[in-house]
């Protein structure tokens, strides 16, 4: 991605074909091209590169079994989670195997269209409800992020699956079921967190009221150069829950604890929920920030 090459996107510059602009467009993404050297817009200045090496691989985020029939204890581990982490992975979580397999599978075969095929879902504007783009916002910054993304609102359902990817086929199916069965989950877990704070199960699904749905799928090519740059740079989430279903063979994530960044290392089959700033504000004794480390191999990640 190259400063200054970009035009307005559906609009035609002047002497332009829909061809070269299509192409331009397509340009932008980085999953287009295997990439043997890091463009010099995605290198961060060296006071802001990854440190791998402090990333400690053997610690762990806590993890959830909701299958728990003591309720009392599923709700404590859920509270302790949020307050000691705001990081957790849950496990028997009621989202069949096969779907989420068939998700990253679908996700994969949709980054791997033609070139010219994505460049059409192309947009830079943070504004429209569906849209294919690249690192976080390109308008704004001075280095990019190493990672494509497809963004899609997701509720009601109804309003917007019309517009989502055609191609591939079964991609409109596939998203909206997984869509569907994540809501659902997500207030399960409001259920849970409620209680652990001493409230009625239905406090925070009542209090946030008509909730929004918003999917990522993300991509992150294999990064040539990984000391370099990151997929996503330290952040927290904005919204009120993040249910992120991870790559199970490229690591990348990591959540920061007592000032020292800690790989998460999806196990088998389960979800990673991420306390997102809303929740925060309700109840400031929940407390994350996370990051996305670039990786030799590429890798996907829904939430």
């Amino acid at each position: 991605m190259y400063p200054g090459t970009r035009c307005v996107h559906g609009i035609l510059c002047s002497g332009d074909s829909a061809a070269s602009a299509t192409a331009r467009m397509a340009e932008e993404l980085i999953s287009t091209a295997e990439h043997d050297k890091l463009p010099s817009s995605y290198v961060r200045p060296e006071a802001q590169r990854p440190r791998l090496d402090e990333v400690v691989a053997d610690a762990s985020i806590p993890v959830v079994d909701l299958a728990n029939d003591d309720r009392a204890a599923l709700v404590s581990a859920v509270g302790a989670a949020c307050r000691s982490h705001g990081f957790f992975q849950v496990l028997n979580h009621g989202i069949p195997v096969e779907l989420m397999l068939s998700v990253m599978a679908v996700a994969n075969e949709f980054f791997r269209l033609p070139a010219e095929e994505k460049a059409k879902l192309y947009s830079d504007d943070p504004a429209k409800k569906m849209r294919l783009s690249t690192s976080f916002n390109v308008r704004k910054e001075t280095v990019h992020n190493w990672r494509d993304y497809l963004r899609l609102h997701c509720y009601p359902l109804e309003h917007f699956v019309p517009d989502w990817p055609s191609s591939p086929p079964s991609f409109k199916e596939i998203m909206s079921t997984y869509c569907k069965q994540v809501r659902e989950l997500g207030f399960r877990l409001y259920g849970a967190i409620s209680e652990s704070l001493g409230l009625e199960q239905e406090y925070i699904k009542k209090v946030l009221g008509e909730q929004e749905q918003h999917m990522a799928v993300n991509f992150y090519p294999k990064c040539p150069e990984p000391e370099l740059t990151y997929g996503l740079p330290a952040h927290t989430d904005p919204n009120a829950l993040t249910i992120l279903l991870m790559d199970q063979q490229v690591a990348g994530l990591q959540v920061l604890k007592e000032g020292r960044w800690i790989a998460v290392n999806p196990q088998p089959n389960a979800l990673v929920i991420n306390i997102g700033d809303q929740l925060q504000v309700m109840h400031p004794f929940f407390s994350v920030k996370c990051s996305q480390a670039s990786n030799l191999t590429s890798g996907v990640c829904v939430c």
